[in-house]
């Protein structure tokens, strides 16, 4: 249940968060994922380890999928499933940057119930349990109130501003920013820092499943790139896209987005 899962997940959070900063990420021992899939580094496995260990061991009955983890399709049996992203923003955190984020969600038959994406270089904790709201560091969040699109800031890679993905190739003048943890661009969203994010192409479940949930819970909508509610704990786990902003701007997002574009944005 989201009452007693948050803590846990927070509990789980916080400690992954001792682990990875005991690495140096320019130093830590890295390797490059088969296909392109991107760098992982012995933080990423040390930290996948312990949650692994941790979360299991307190909720045996829970499925477990995570980036670095050999997936298998015993999860889909189950109702309940952790859905973990041990390092988001690996990239950034081999860099030596601060923006890289620990995401940890479960989820109850699809739907997101409990949630948390913690930064610990920047001490923010992100948390949300279905139905009890959003928070930052302990203190309620909601999403911004901008009312047109034209006057917001979204969070995208360029990519996602070529004219192919939008209606008649026309692209909304919004101004865009950027940050290289996806997880840590939800979060923002749903802070109200910006008004939006999107991502056009396919989308890794343990990137976005904390995300959807803190966002929905600080009163912002979150869908695919086609407007559809975000189900995860998918055989195969990668959903199409990820639009997510305040109920206004995500609106005139949706309107504006090609249904049949190509989907192949960053």
């Amino acid at each position: 249940m989201p009452a007693t899962d948050l803590p846990l997940l927070i509990e789980a959070a916080l400690e992954a968060g001792k682990i990875a900063t005991r690495y140096s990420g320019t130093q830590a021992q890295r390797w490059d994922k088969p296909d392109g899939a991107g760098p992982v580094t012995e933080a990423d496995l040390a930290v996948n380890a312990m949650l692994e260990e941790k979360l299991c061991a307190a909720r045996p009955g829970y499925g477990w999928l995570s980036e670095e983890s050999e997936d298998s399709p015993e999860r889909l049996n189950r109702s309940y499933a952790f859905i973990v992203d041990p390092i988001d923003g690996t990239r950034s955190f081999t860099e030596g940057a601060r923006t890289w984020a620990h995401s940890l969600a479960v989820a109850v038959d699809g739907i997101v119930t409990a949630a948390v994406i913690y930064l610990p270089m920047r001490d923010l904790l992100y948390a949300a349990a279905q139905g009890q709201g959003a928070t930052l560091n302990g203190e309620k969040i909601t999403t911004s109130k901008t009312p047109e699109l034209l006057q917001s800031q979204v969070l995208a890679a360029k990519p996602n501003l070529d004219a192919q993905h939008w209606r008649n190739q026309n692209v909304p003048a919004f101004h865009r920013a950027y940050r290289p943890s996806l997880a840590y661009r939800m979060a923002l969203v749903a802070q109200g820092r910006f008004d939006a994010m999107l991502t056009l192409r396919p989308s890794w479940e343990w990137d976005i499943a904390a995300g959807d949930l803190i966002i929905r819970e600080a009163g912002g909508v979150c869908s695919d790139r086609l407007g559809q509610p975000l189900k995860f704990n998918n055989a195969h786990p990668r959903l199409n896209g990820v639009v997510a902003a305040s109920t206004a701007i995500h609106a005139q997002l949706a309107a504006q987005l090609d249904p049949i574009g190509p989907g192949i944005g960053a």
